[in-house]
């Protein structure tokens, strides 16, 4: 099987029984798979017979595997005597690779079989793990596994942060032999995402609703990130967030990306330490950035340069690499995005051209914002720019106040905000999370005090309809979904990402066809 210059999509299968390996290997075909990985250490066996019949009856190409370590079988020599039967059994029926621990690969009981085997590659696999693993590290590891012989080098990884990536792609770029490299664990997900960019051959996914951490589903690899259009000039481009699983940029930023021809990709990137993301990847290739919770305020201290309307709200969602000197430029996307959508709910959908602080709805309102994030600051600054008087609730009221303070606006103590009613016709946003999935049965304001608003606004776009937007619209208020204000930041992102227009109506219709 040729495997060198080709893309392969592997599912990994560990399932107990005969049936349920079938019926998998199966469904792994519907999706999309080009192979498939039999974790026969997970299976539960009476005969060799059984795996034999197995393997013959193979519905796609397959690498068969035999794990020591988290074999069922539950001696030490028995275990490794399967483990041997097993892979034995495997090469002589010339499966299209066999994986094995480097430590049954050095066994001298596999030498002859390994000699004299046919068409199958040989897979070594070891587990790295203890410590952040260095270039210098796996590159003697590298080495004395291809000593055994291998035509494939497979490294399984615990990583703890997604710096320790770095090496990993290193060694994907410069390994003389191929070479699969599998992080380990959430963190680790775009060791899959942008191997094939750095060298990588073969992708791991896996079943829709068998969600593995650290790795992507097979549909979101053929429908959403189409690694096989990705190559060595590809430029990356991510969602720096914690946590970053709720994130809808890849179902959109990527089609896009097709859709204008541009060669990039874009992933989430779990990232713990955003200045020590920075200090870690350095390079051009990692373009461009989206920056999510909790991120927005420190990215402004990360960037050489900002844009002023960023500075002065003290929040960067969007950092771009300039590609003639690699400094980090930070911009502020959420703020006009957010603000223009709740002025043209405001005006009942008219947008109006010309200057928009002279013609805004808000002029006078009462802008009561929950939150004092990246989210909050930018509404905070945006409301004031278009003449609203700012009310802020926050959970810590020490940074409601330095927000009010920055925008000559008001704070007052989280308990008081279902009680907040001066007046009524005035505009709720919430910039906080309180509402997004999994806790969408959650509001940060009751529906009794809903009441007093014209307009409520939800920053929160996951669920679309959250619950707050459901009870504002009971009681007669205007409402405007995060997924409006998600769109137009993205637009505005897309431009700086690719430094031209972007596709609106594509990726309009894409987002209110996915959300």
């Amino acid at each position: 099987m040729a495997f060198k210059n080709n893309l392969l999509l592997c599912t990994p299968l560990e399932c107990q029984t005969m049936a349920e390996m079938q019926a998998s290997m199966e469904r792994a075909k519907a999706e999309g798979a080009d192979l498939v990985e039999l974790c026969l250490d997970s299976l539960s066996f009476s005969h060799i017979s059984e795996v034999q019949k197995l393997i013959k009856q193979r519905t796609l190409p397959s690498i068969v595997s035999f794990r020591l370590k988290s074999s069922r079988t539950s001696g030490k020599g028995e275990c490794k005597f399967t483990c041997l039967q097993v892979l034995r059994l495997a090469l002589e029926l010339d499966v299209e690779f066999v994986e094995m621990d480097f430590e049954v690969a050095s066994d001298i009981g596999m030498a002859e079989h390994l000699y004299k085997r046919a068409d199958s590659k040989i897979i070594v696999s070891s587990n790295v793990n203890g410590g952040k693993p260095s270039t210098e590290r796996l590159g003697h590891l590298i080495a004395c596994m291809q000593s055994t012989g291998a035509d494939v080098i497979k490294l399984e990884i615990n990583v703890d942060y997604i710096t320790d990536l770095a090496p990993v792609f290193q060694m994907l770029t410069y390994c003389q032999v191929p070479l699969i490299a599998v992080a380990v664990g959430s963190r680790g997900l775009i060791s899959q995402l942008l191997g094939p960019k750095f060298g990588g051959f073969l992708v791991y996914g896996s079943l829709e609703g068998k969600s593995v951490p650290g790795l992507p589903t097979l549909v979101s690899l053929k429908h959403i990130y189409k690694l096989e259009y990705l190559n060595a000039d590809t430029k990356v481009f991510g969602l720096i967030s914690n946590p970053v699983g709720h994130s809808k940029g890849p179902i959109l930023h990527n089609p896009a990306f097709r859709h204008t021809g541009y060669n990039g990709i874009y992933v989430p990137m779990l990232v713990d330490d955003i200045k020590e993301f920075f200090e870690t990847y350095t390079g051009t290739d990692f373009a461009g950035f989206s920056v999510g919770i909790p991120h927005k305020e420190a990215a402004v201290g990360c960037c050489d340069e900002v844009h002023p309307l960023a500075k002065s709200i003290g929040a960067v969602n969007t950092i771009i690499r300039r590609p003639i000197d690699g400094k980090l430029i930070g911009y502020n996307t959420d703020c006009e995005a957010c603000i223009t959508a709740i002025e043209d709910a405001l005006r009942g959908g008219r947008v109006v051209n010309g200057d928009a602080s002279h013609a805004s709805p808000l002029v006078g309102k009462t802008f009561v914002l929950v939150g004092a994030g990246g989210a909050g600051r930018a509404l905070a600054f945006g409301a004031k720019s278009r003449g609203a008087h700012v009310v802020i609730f926050n959970r810590n009221y020490e940074r409601a106040k330095a927000l009010a303070n920055a925008v000559s606006g008001e704070a007052l103590p989280y308990e008081c905000l279902d009680r907040f009613c001066p007046e009524t016709g005035m505009i709720l946003a919430n910039a906080s999370a309180i509402g997004m999935e999994p806790n969408s049965d959650q509001t940060p304001v009751s529906k009794e005090s809903l009441k007093a608003y014209e307009l409520v606004f939800d920053a929160v776009y996951t669920p679309r309809n959250t619950r707050l937007l459901q009870e504002a619209t009971e009681v007669g208020a205007t409402v405007v979904s995060g997924v409006e204000m998600f769109i137009r930041q993205a637009l505005g992102q897309f431009r700086l990402f690719t430094g031209g227009l972007a596709p609106e109506d594509f990726m309009r219709k894409l987002v209110l066809e996915q959300f």
